[in-house]
């Protein structure tokens, strides 16, 4: 039986909101205004896919800004989130990244971490690097788009064992498609996350002793 390890990036694999990082570099306003549409939307409040485009139209992020933020996410990754993955695939899990975040920033971070499959949101730039929108039928820029993505992933590994992670109301999407969603907290605890989550962990040495007792 295979397993298959499907993980959120931004306050699980990394400490930091991705695109809220990305708002700070353009100032102080923006960055607030993008940070209350993140929260909203994590915490179920409004659906992701009325404030995908309206952060991106705050930010406009270019190439220089992707590379910098893409930087922290490793400066700034879960402790034990290395060697934990590390001992999780020499247990036969393959880890998977599925993410509303964006595909060049997280990238990076995949590649130290040894994940070489990402499911994210591709940013599109013109030909100076500055910002020219984004791939719009990327199913994680929506609700939904998690469990729809964890459904194909499943539908080739038919007799797998599955495991959502992650912070946020779209991670906790995929309860039902995967065998068990697991809320993530070491970063940011949502309340509703917490009541939806089939388990709740707050750091990666919890995670590997969750996953140790049920397969």
């Amino acid at each position: 039986m295979s397993k298959i390890l499907l993980l959120d990036c931004d306050s699980t694999l990394s400490a930091i909101e991705g695109v809220d990082e990305l708002a700070a570099l353009r100032g102080p306003e923006a960055e607030a205004e993008v940070e209350a549409l993140t929260n909203a939307a994590m915490n179920g409040e409004v659906p992701i896919d009325e404030i995908f485009a309206r952060r991106l139209d705050l930010i406009r992020p270019n190439r220089t800004m992707v590379h910098e933020v893409g930087a922290l996410y490793q400066d700034r990754m879960a402790p034990g989130c290395a060697e934990v993955l590390g001992r999780l695939r020499e247990d036969g899990w393959k880890p998977v990244i599925i993410s509303g975040g964006f595909e060049q920033v997280i990238a990076p971070l995949a590649t130290s971490l040894g994940i070489g499959e990402v499911h994210a949101v591709p940013l599109i730039f013109d030909e100076i690097g500055e910002y020219a929108g984004f791939e719009e039928d990327a199913p994680t820029a929506r609700n939904g788009g998690k469990p729809e993505i964890a459904r194909h992933l499943l539908s080739e590994h038919p007799d797998s064992f599955s495991v959502m992670v992650g912070d946020g109301i779209s991670d906790m999407e995929c309860r039902g498609v995967t065998d068990l969603a697991i809320g993530y907290g070491e970063f940011v605890e949502r309340p509703a996350v917490l009541e939806m989550a089939d388990l709740f962990v707050r750091s990666f040495a919890e995670l590997e002793e969750a996953l140790a007792k049920v397969c």
